[in-house]
């Protein structure tokens, strides 16, 4: 109930960016604002519809993910299975993102949507026992059904933040024409509509807390019952992305990963949705003496 009520928030909270945005360009290029404001509640609601339904097929797209068979890939597939089955769940559809960085996501709508999908890098990296503590941490977003509100998250996201930046741009370079307060109000406009990008990535993290992961990584150790596995997979994890970090794929979306996959500006750190890798492995090695901090 919890994700479902966080999804709800979110689609108000993207819908009122929306209408802003309506209102924006009703009144400076159609000078009618409530025909901007219905037109874009209208797209409001269909790009909720899609990200609700695609989400888990847009993030897949936009990380050039391929979905893959047993026959393609027989050690994950059993690994995904072993620990699916232990935590009481449907088999999830696989997939691999094509590049040597190391990482590991789940996506989908529900369980029985699910993906889970990890990079060729990861495969290399990491042991057997690594591997399988990462993918219980994945079965876990699954399991608490963080990854629908992580998915339509990255994909509203990313779509207001397209939209901002090309409102902006309009108004700075010449789409404002019809504005009929002057340049001033034009060029406020302008700004706002830039400003507004970077907070589409906001409500991304926002969307799903912190403590969402070290409920997940808690979930993961205890399902396998290894948390040092995890723990060593995290530090490894760690060091590699921010070494090769990815060139490709949306910030928006770094809530999906089980680390963050993009290099950490000040915007990325100020935000993220991960709490520092360095508590989460402290927290591990204390549930494997038999202490429990979370």
């Amino acid at each position: 109930m919890g994700a479902y009520l966080r999804t709800f928030a979110l689609f108000v909270l993207l819908t009122g960016i929306f209408v802003v945005f309506g209102w924006a360009i009703g009144t400076v290029w159609l000078g009618n604002a409530l025909g901007g404001i219905v037109t874009f509640l209208l797209l409001a609601g269909a790009m909720n519809a899609i990200a609700y339904f695609a989400s888990a097929r847009i993030v897949l797209w936009s990380y050039r993910a391929k979905l893959v068979t047993e026959a393609e890939a027989p050690k994950l597939y059993w690994i995904i299975r072993e620990v699916t089955q232990q935590a009481n769940l449907p088999m999830p559809k696989v997939a691999i993102i094509p590049t040597q960085t190391p990482n590991a996501m789940a996506t989908g709508r529900n369980p029985q949507h699910a993906v889970v999908a990890v990079t060729q890098g990861i495969l290399t990296l990491l042991t057997e026992d690594e591997l399988r503590g990462v993918l219980a941490h994945e079965i876990s977003h699954v399991r608490n059904r963080d990854i629908l509100v992580m998915s339509v998250a990255a994909t509203l996201a990313g779509a207001i933040s397209f939209m901002a930046r090309m409102f902006g741009w309009n108004m700075l370079f010449g789409g404002g024409s019809r504005d009929r307060n002057g340049n001033a109000g034009t060029l406020i406009l302008a700004l706002v509509g830039m400003i507004l990008a970077p907070i589409a990535a906001i409500l991304v993290q926002l969307a799903i807390s912190r403590s969402r992961e070290y409920k997940a990584d808690y979930s993961g150790a205890k399902t396998i019952g290894q948390p040092l596995a995890l723990a060593s997979a995290l530090e490894k994890l760690e060091v590699a992305n921010k070494r090769r970090p990815f060139t490709f794929g949306s910030p928006a979306s770094q809530s999906l990963f089980i680390v963050n996959p993009f290099a950490a500006g000040t915007f990325v750190r100020m935000f993220s949705t991960h709490p520092p890798i360095h508590e989460r492995i402290a927290r591990l090695k204390a549930l494997a003496q038999g202490v429990d901090k979370y």
